[in-house]
C-alpha cells in the first residue's frame, strides 16, 4: 500500500467529485437554506416570548408567525432536495469509481494480481468502494454547509456584541474542527487496520469455501474455525477500540457544547448588567447559539467516522494509481504473423531467475513442443509471450518485430492462450465459450466444439449449450473444463496458439482425439505445446526440452 497521509487522500477522493461540481453547489445551497430555516425557528420563538412579556423586538408579531410557516415548509422541501442530490453525487460517482477500479484490474491483470487474495480483491470492490458513500453523500457537502451556516450565525450572533461574536467562533471552531482533529490523532490508523484485517478475513472465508471439501475430508475443521475466529475477535476488538473513541468523540463534543452554552449565558447577562445589550441581546445570542450546534455537531463525528472511509478510499486509490507491469500500446501499424522468436530472453520473479539467457525459435506452421519438469520455465515463457511481464534483458520477436512495438489489441489477436486451469464463468455453456470471440455464431461455437471433441458431449447434457456450467463450472469434470478453454482457443482462430499443459486432466483416449483434433487444425498455424507428457510431444514437429530456465537439447 502507498504511503499517504489521511489529508492526501481526501484530497484526491475530492478531485472526483470535479464531474458532478453544478449537483454539489446545489446540495450545499439547499442545505445552507434548510439549516438557516430550522435555527431560526426557535430564535423566532424567542423573539414571540419577547413580544408576549411586551419588549420590543424589531420585527412584527404577524411577520413571526408567516415566517415560521415558510421557515416550516422550506426546511422539509430544501431538506429533501440536498438529500436527493447528495445521494444522487454518490451513488453516480460510486458508479464511476468502479468503472475506475475494474479498468485498472485489467490493467494489472494478471502481473501485479498474481498472487493477491480473491477474497480481499472482492472485500475491497464491494465492500470499500461501498464505503465511500460516507465522504460524498454525508461529509463533502456537510462541512461547506457548516462552514456557510455558521458563519451567519456568528455574523447574527455578533450584531448583538462583538465579543458575543467571537465567543459564537470559539463555540464553532472547537466543536468543528478541533474537536474531530483530536480524534483523528488518537484514532491513528486504526481505521486502516480494520480495512485490511477485514479484506483478509474476508479471503479467508473465501479460501475456507473452496476447500470446504478437503477440510472435512481431513477433519480439519477445528484448526479453520480456530484461525477464523481469532480474525474475526481481532477485527472485532478493533472495531471495539473505534466505538470508544466514537463514544469518548460524542461526550467530548457535548461537554464543550455545554461550557459554551454557559459562557454564552454569562457573557451575555454581563454585558445585559452593564447596560451594553437590551433583553433581546441577553436571550436571543443565547437561543440562537444552542440551535446552532447541528452542523458542526456532524463534524465532530468525523474524527471517528471517516476512519473507516478514509482507509477504504485509500485501498480503493491504491489499486486505481498502481503502476501496471506492462502498458497498453497503441498508435503502431498492424502486423501479421509470420513466426516468433525469442533472442537471449532473461527474467525473473523478484530475485528469483525463471529464465536466463533463453533462445528458442517458433516457425510457422509447425508444432513446437517444450517439455519440461514443473517449475522449469515453461509457463512462464507464454506468459512472456502474451507480454504479460516485461523481460529484464532479450528480446522476443513476432514476425520480426520486438513485442513492445506490437499494438497491444493486435498481439492478442494474433495470439490464443489457454492455461494449465481454465476459468469458467457461472454462465451457460455457450456464453463460456463465446469469450473468445463475442460476435460468435452458434455454428462456428458448435465447430470449435468439435474440434475440442467436447460437441457431443454438450449434446448430451439437459439443456445442451445453454446449459449453466454453475460457480467455476463446478458442474463439469476437468477435463471437461479443460475441454471447453481448448474449444475457447479453436473458436479464437488465431495464427499463433499458445497452449499450456492443454491435456493435463484427460486420460490416455481423450488425449489421443484431442491431439488428432489439434494436428489436424494446425494448418497454417504455429502451436506452442507445453507440457511434462512425453506422449503429448508425439504430434510435435519440433521438441525442445527445458531445465532451470535454460533450453538444454
Amino acid at each position: 500500500m502507498n504511503k499517504r497521509s489521511k489529508f492526501r487522500t481526501l484530497c484526491k477522493m475530492l478531485k472526483l467529485v470535479k464531474p458532478l461540481s453544478g449537483f454539489m453547489v446545489l446540495a450545499v445551497f439547499c442545505g445552507t437554506l434548510a439549516c438557516l430555516a430550522v435555527q431560526f425557528i426557535p430564535i423566532l420563538g424567542g423573539f414571540a416570548v419577547l413580544h408576549g412579556l411586551h419588549i420590543h423586538i424589531p420585527v412584527s408579531i404577524t411577520t413571526i408567525w408567516i415566517c415560521l410557516v415558510i421557515f416550516a415548509f422550506l426546511r422539509a422541501v430544501l431538506r429533501y432536495v440536498e438529500q436527493q442530490t447528495n445521494h444522487y453525487i454518490a451513488f453516480t460517482l460510486l458508479a464511476i469509481v468502479r468503472d475506475k477500479v475494474f479498468q485498472a484490474l485489467r490493467k494489472l491483470c494478471p502481473a501485479k494480481l498474481e498472487g493477491r487474495d480473491k477474497g480481499d480483491l472482492i472485500s475491497l470492490i464491494t465492500s470499500d468502494v461501498e464505503l465511500l458513500e460516507v465522504f460524498y453523500a454525508h461529509t463533502i457537502s456537510p462541512i461547506c454547509i457548516a462552514f456557510l451556516v455558521e458563519l451567519v450565525m456568528i455574523i447574527f450572533i455578533g450584531s448583538y456584541h462583538w465579543t458575543l461574536g467571537v465567543l459564537a467562533f470559539c463555540a464553532f471552531f472547537s466543536v468543528g474542527v478541533i474537536l474531530p482533529l483530536i480524534i483523528s490523532k488518537r484514532s491513528g490508523n486504526i481505521g486502516g487496520m480494520i480495512r485490511s484485517q477485514a479484506g483478509e478475513l474476508a479471503a479467508y472465508v473465501l479460501e475456507n469455501i473452496q476447500g470446504l471439501d478437503e477440510t472435512i475430508q481431513y477433519q480439519n475443521g477445528k484448526n479453520r474455525m480456530d484461525g477464523m475466529n481469532a480474525m474475526t475477535n481481532q477485527l472485532t476488538e478493533n472495531q471495539g477500540k473505534l466505538n470508544t473513541l466514537t463514544g469518548f468523540n460524542l461526550a467530548l463534543a457535548n461537554a464543550f457544547i455545554f461550557i459554551y452554552d454557559i459562557a454564552m449565558l454569562l457573557l451575555s447577562a454581563f454585558l445585559y448588567s452593564k447596560g451594553i445589550t437590551e433583553t433581546d441581546g441577553l436571550i436571543i445570542p443565547l437561543i440562537a447559539l444552542m440551535s446552532s450546534y447541528g452542523p458542526v455537531s456532524a463534524l465532530a463525528n468525523l474524527g471517528t467516522t471517516l476512519q473507516n472511509t478514509i482507509a477504504s478510499g485509500g485501498r480503493v486509490l491504491d489499486i486505481i494509481e498502481e503502476t501496471p507491469e506492462t502498458e497498453e500500446i497503441t498508435g503502431k501499424q498492424e502486423i501479421s504473423f509470420n513466426g516468433a522468436d525469442c533472442e537471449n530472453v532473461t527474467f525473473s520473479y523478484g530475485g528469483e531467475i525463471v529464465l536466463k539467457q533463453f533462445n528458442m525459435q517458433f516457425p510457422e506452421n509447425q508444432i513446437v513442443g517444450i517439455i519440461g519438469k514443473s517449475g522449469s520455465g515453461k509457463s512462464t515463457l507464454l506468459k512472456l509471450l502474451m507480454r504479460f511481464w516485461k523481460i529484464q534483458s532479450g528480446k522476443i520477436n513476432i514476425s520480426n518485430i520486438n513485442i513492445n512495438e506490437i499494438n497491444t489489441k493486435n498481439l492478442r489477436d494474433l495470439e490464443s492462450y489457454m492455461t494449465q486451469e481454465t476459468q469458467l464463468f457461472k454462465d451457460t455453456i455457450a456464453n463460456n465459450i463465446r469469450i473468445a470471440k463475442l460476435n460468435a455464431t452458434q455454428s462456428e461455437i458448435e465447430n470449435a466444439c468439435k474440434k475440442a471433441s467436447i460437441h457431443e458431449f454438450i449434446l448430451t447434457l439437459p439443456n445442451g449449450y445453454e446449459t449453466d456450467v454453475g460457480e467455476l463450472g463446478e458442474t463439469l469434470s476437468g477435463g471437461e473444463r479443460q475441454r471447453i478453454g481448448l474449444a475457447r482457443a479453436f473458436l479464437h482462430d488465431a495464427p499463433f496458439i499458445l497452449l499450456d499443459e492443454p491435456t493435463s486432466n484427460l486420460d490416455s483416449l481423450n488425449e489421443a482425439v484431442i491431439l488428432k483434433s489439434l494436428k489436424e487444425q494446425s494448418t497454417g498455424k504455429t502451436v506452442v505445446l507445453v507440457s511434462h507428457r512425453v506422449s503429448t510431444m508425439r504430434i510435435a514437429d519440433v521438441m525442445y526440452s527445458v531445465e532451470s530456465g535454460e533450453v538444454t537439447e
